[in-house]
């Protein structure tokens, strides 16, 4: 199996602007803050009090604290509004981690309010040791993709090497864990290592299951380098297609 000095496994979701209340940047910005506040625990390098605005210069990089112990800063909310003052397509922005090393290296990426009905996206990217995962096992990321679900009430969300390719390109992949808002079982996804049920509050303040989160391998963290991983998960995406379980991007 080839090396790689480090691995990147990427966060994504896909949401609706109004899972989350507002398309504004303070909205985006608060449901960040949230998420990174859940997953601090697991690395202090992700904590809300770590990230800057990216700016694309590496010295100016350093400048402004995208959070405090509150939630956004202001500073970060005004640079942003600002920057995308002139974007009637839809808005963005971009954090980093303030870490050089490849090892310890994260960013964050998010596009929303698009003007062409496509759904918002929100990428966390967390590099790792070759043979690693920053977070721990796979349950740790497990965690991260429940308190993504519970969050965003997301269309779909996964945790996968940003070099994974998937099967369908127009489709989300598998890769090493994948949430969808469905209830499956093993029948259905017989290829997959662990199928983990997602709750959440209804209406009524009561716990139901909202979907499922699809393990493609439970031993190692995953990585697109060994075939064997790609040939689970590539397996997992034929049975859902076939099916009609994995979501066209067009019909996202």
């Amino acid at each position: 199996m080839k090396k790689r000095p480090y691995i990147s496994h990427d966060l994504e979701i896909r949401f609706h602007d109004d899972a989350i209340g507002s398309p504004s940047v303070k909205f985006q910005m608060d449901y960040i803050f949230k998420l990174l506040q859940g997953t601090a625990s697991l690395d202090p390098l992700l904590q809300p009090d770590r990230w800057f605005l990216s700016t694309g210069e590496r010295d100016s990089s350093y400048t402004y604290h995208a959070f405090d112990d509150k939630g956004p800063t202001t500073a970060a909310l005004a640079i942003i509004q600002e920057e995308n003052k002139e974007n009637t397509a839809a808005q963005s922005f971009s954090l980093w981690n303030g870490e050089e090393e490849q090892t310890t290296g994260a960013s964050i990426s998010c596009l929303f309010n698009r003007q062409d009905g496509v759904s918002s996206s929100l990428t966390i990217g967390m590099d790792s040791e070759p043979d690693g995962f920053r977070l721990g096992d796979f349950t740790q990321g497990v965690k991260m993709l429940t308190e993504s679900a519970q969050l965003y009430k997301p269309l779909y969300c996964s945790i996968s090497p940003g070099q994974y390719d998937a099967v369908f390109p127009d489709r989300p992949g598998v890769g090493w864990m994948l949430y969808l808002p469905r209830l499956l079982t093993i029948q259905q996804v017989p290829e997959a290592r662990a199928l983990v049920p997602v709750t959440g509050k209804d209406e009524q303040g009561k716990d139901r299951q909202i979907g499922t989160i699809i393990v493609s391998v439970t031993d190692t963290p995953f990585s697109d380098l060994n075939p064997e991983h790609v040939k689970i998960a590539n397996a997992i995406e034929i049975r859902l297609v076939d099916q009609d379980l994995l979501p066209r991007y067009t019909d996202l």
